[in-house]
């Protein structure tokens, strides 16, 4: 399919006589420049339909035209010395040369066991850097159609501390609720609760501090919420809510750590053994 599309592309260039070999057409062409089918394999995508993959090779032929246009205007227009990139050519070579070493140092060395002993360590120490950027709520939500008759079942459920009551509430959410989240222990943003009940408010302090539970009807369901908590932004972050950023963040310390130790000792070992001189 592909190679039809291909041939179908030089066809509409008019580009079928110029050859790279003998077996290989160009399908564009700017000033001495060809661009040769061999080189747009990679354009299309695995499965990609051939409507679509025409498109994008069309796509690809008209920018690459474009590009060539440029870079031939810009080589008439600049001096030699103003085109001359071995320098920055060379930083980046270097550049990439060690991030490709940093990489795999950090791939056999670094340690990445992370205890809870050390996120709470890490977490008591920079609790100033944990401030909530939005409020965020511990509770239990149930959605239900607006006829169910099971409606104060599950009022009775939701507010019902005992192990048992939970486990039925789970089973009867399973059968007859429309959605529910069940998991109290969790922090989320109390955006993301909004998005799933229909319910406006201008005061999100106000509201969590005068709400602990909530029934709430739309035309079709009727919404079932229990909060067990919530924080108010800019209060300090509870440690669960940043557990998973605390271990990134340790992580991402060590890694600091290891690549600067790495060149810290490539370093003194070459000065030891003299093998650099400033002059």
């Amino acid at each position: 399919m592909k190679k039809f599309i291909l041939v179908a592309l030089i066809i509409l260039t008019g580009c079928s006589g110029f050859f790279k070999k003998k077996t290989e057409h160009a399908v564009a062409r700017v000033y001495d420049d060809y661009l040769y089918e061999s080189e747009l394999k990679s354009v299309i995508p695995p499965g990609t339909e051939s409507k679509d993959s025409l498109t994008l090779v069309k796509s690809y032929i008209d920018n690459w035209i474009r590009q060539r246009l440029v870079i031939h205007q810009a080589e008439k227009n600049l001096t030699s010395s103003q085109m001359d990139f071995t320098q920055q050519l060379e930083n980046y070579k270097n550049s990439l040369i060690i991030y490709a070493y940093e990489n795999e140092l950090v791939k056999q060395k670094l340690d990445t066991l992370v205890t809870d002993e050390d996120i709470e360590n890490y977490y008591d120490v920079n609790q100033q850097n944990f401030l909530l950027k939005d409020n965020i709520v511990q509770f239990q939500y149930v959605k239900l159609p607006l006829k169910s008759t099971y409606v104060n079942q599950f009022k009775k459920l939701l507010s019902s501390d005992n192990p048992e009551d939970k486990t039925r509430l789970s089973r009867q959410c399973e059968q007859y609720a429309a959605d529910y989240f069940l998991d109290d222990q969790n922090w989320v943003p109390f955006n993301d609760l909004l998005k799933q009940i229909p319910v406006k408010t201008y005061n999100q302090e106000e509201f969590l501090k005068n709400h602990r539970d909530l029934v709430y009807q739309d035309s079709a369901f009727t919404y079932l919420v229990r909060f067990r908590d919530f924080k108010i932004k800019e209060s300090v972050s509870p440690l669960s809510f940043e557990r998973t950023r605390i271990r990134n963040i340790i992580l991402n310390k060590r890694k600091i750590e290891l690549t600067k130790k790495m060149h810290e000792d490539i370093f003194e070992k070459a000065q030891k053994q003299n093998d650099f001189e400033k002059y």
